[in-house]
């Protein structure tokens, strides 16, 4: 290892600020409890050859080509403060002199191709949308390998969200890409975006989309103006990462779900529909140009006497939402069928709805009116919702459930499926240690016409959606703030005694053989030729290779040290 470039790099860090180095450990995924002592410590480490073959490996096109040529901006860790690289970083580029990325853009898309890029875009947000509704009510399981689980594929499947349950992964992987799903411990759940997301118009939705798609690319793709590099060449935006082709293809298969690359004779991104060119420059999409093509929403249904509601076309974002929080949907198509039943009902009010709200809403959304059957099983599971009711004994900490109708408590206290509650009979109610809001949701599953009760005894809507905390920094000045500290802590005013130390400490380890200048009493030096042989009391021991004979050096006269 050079070390002048160990020297050269422990000094940069030591300017660096904390949150430059933060990013760099990050970068190279140093872990904090790494026992590094001092910049030289982490010098050394960060510039092993190990450690810069895998740093280098991981680099786009862009930057591998500024190195390889010894120009460009100074990267911390791998070049001085110049932009030239270290020796080790060098010698990892070997041969390697990869040219920058080539100015180029795809071809515009044909008019066949255009309209099978739009239908994709609809067909594609509208199951993103199904998806974080999905998700809302209940989060993805997610496996080991990162991949959604079998229980969830099949959910996926069966609400015809997706085609086939392999088809899965792409769709969840681009609710993430497009930050409407965030990862919490082994399960998928909504962010704060996705449930603000799935209520906007079509259009608003593809465009949040897509936008938030390009921003989630790979730094190797991208452009200085914020856009992306023409598809074609993404293969070789990691010249140096075998793992990087696999991935070029996953991100290239989102880009092509979501309609900004059409499928070609060549390759799955042989064209550009016109609405991604503004994208791809780092502009804002052409939203107008794809709503061109995309079928025209509805915002009325007919609502039938069989308890189901037909809707003759697409129906409008926002209806859809509210209308699958009152009905199941049963068939998802251009025309798509809903059902009402006393179970979607009585959901629908303990989410917060009423009877008189349900059937408002419906009024205005029929276009044929309100049957009377429908209307007729609304206002019977509004007056039975709530004949079950659970509120917080503040004395006890204890769950109570209630009911007037002392039968069907009875009938609550041996259900089977309720077993879990731990509910024991105390008079003329039910107690239990299992939280209020478990025992709401596992009645409510279990079809009991249920209401939460707070502490004045006022009916409580309780959200059951469970949505990602707001995403904050990644953590890593906190991660690594004792680490940093330890080390600036140990960088002394003089670091250039201390690097002498280090020197000498190494020469020693190594049984090196070194030219020491040492500075004399009378204003003149002297070079000795020195096999290293000990240190400590603040003098270096060893074997004066010239007159053969062992010397001892106060370090505090020594002048420079070279390996010989």
């Amino acid at each position: 290892m050079n070390t002048a470039d160990s020297r050269a790099l422990a000094e940069r860090l030591a300017e660096a600020s904390d949150e430059e180095i933060s990013a760099l450990l990050r970068r190279r995924r140093i872990p904090a409890s790494v026992g590094w002592h001092d910049f030289f410590d982490a010098a050394e480490a960060l510039l092993a050859p190990d450690a810069v073959a895998r740093a280098v490996s991981a680099l786009p096109r862009d930057v591998l080509a500024d190195l390889a040529a010894g120009a460009g901006p100074e990267r911390l860790g791998l070049t001085d403060a110049q932009g030239a690289p270290y020796a080790e970083v060098r010698a990892a580029l070997g041969d390697v002199a990869p040219t920058r990325t080539p100015a180029g853009a795809p071809a515009p898309a044909d008019e066949l191709a255009t309209a099978h890029a739009a239908e994709r875009a609809f067909t594609t947000t509208s199951a993103l949308a199904d998806l974080v509704l999905l998700t809302l009510r209940a989060p993805l399981s997610r496996v080991g390998t990162g991949a959604v689980g079998a229980a969830d594929r099949r959910r996926m499947a069966q609400d015809e969200i997706v085609r086939d349950p392999d088809d899965a992964d792409e769709l969840v992987a681009l609710g993430e890409a497009g930050g409407l799903l965030s990862v919490a411990d082994r399960q998928w759940l909504v962010s704060p975006a996705g449930a603000a997301w799935v209520r906007e118009s079509t259009g608003e939705r593809w465009s949040r989309l897509v936008t938030s798609l390009r921003d989630a690319l790979p730094e190797g793709v991208r452009t200085a103006e914020g856009g992306w590099i023409d598809p074609a060449l993404w293969d070789d935006a990691y010249p140096l990462d075998e793992s990087w082709p696999p991935r070029a293809a996953r991100w290239r298969g989102l880009m092509r779900l979501a309609g900004l690359v059409t499928e070609g004779a060549r390759a799955p991104w042989d064209a550009e529909p016109p609405w991604a060119a503004p994208l791809r420059e780092g502009r804002a999409p052409d939203v107008a140009a794809l709503i061109e093509l995309l079928p025209h929403e509805v915002d009325q249904v007919f609502l039938q006497n069989d308890l189901t509601a037909i809707s003759p076309g697409p129906l409008a974002p926002t209806l859809d939402v509210r209308l699958q929080g009152i009905a199941a949907r049963e068939s998802h198509a251009q025309a798509s069928t809903y059902r009402f039943t006393e179970a979607t009902i009585a959901g629908a009010l303990s989410a917060g709805e009423t009877a008189e709200g349900i059937l408002a809403f419906l009024s205005q959304l029929s276009l044929t009116g309100v049957p009377q059957p429908l209307e007729y099983l609304v206002q019977r599971t509004a007056e039975r919702h709530g004949l079950v009711r659970v509120t917080l004994d503040p004395s006890t900490d204890q769950t109570i459930v209630s009911s007037r109708d002392h039968a069907l408590l009875e009938t609550i206290a041996v259900d089977q499926s309720l077993r879990a509650l731990g509910l024991v009979q105390d008079g003329r109610m039910l107690r239990t240690r299992a939280a209020r809001d478990a025992v709401y949701w596992a009645l409510a599953d279990a079809r009991y016409p249920v209401v939460a009760l707070d502490e004045q005894g006022e009916a409580q809507a309780l959200d059951r959606r469970r949505v990602a905390p707001r995403a904050a920094d990644d953590g890593s000045a906190k991660r690594y703030a004792a680490l940093i500290e330890r080390l600036r802590g140990a960088h002394g005013a003089d670091a250039d005694a201390a690097w002498l130390e280090r020197e000498l400490e190494t020469a020693v380890r190594t049984k090196a053989v070194l030219e020491v200048d040492v500075a004399l009493p009378d204003g003149s030096s002297r070079t000795f030729t020195l096999e290293a042989t000990g240190l400590g009391g603040g003098r270096l021991r060893g074997r004066d290779r010239g007159a053969d004979v062992e010397r001892t050096l106060p370090i505090k006269s020594i002048i420079a040290v070279r390996p010989r």
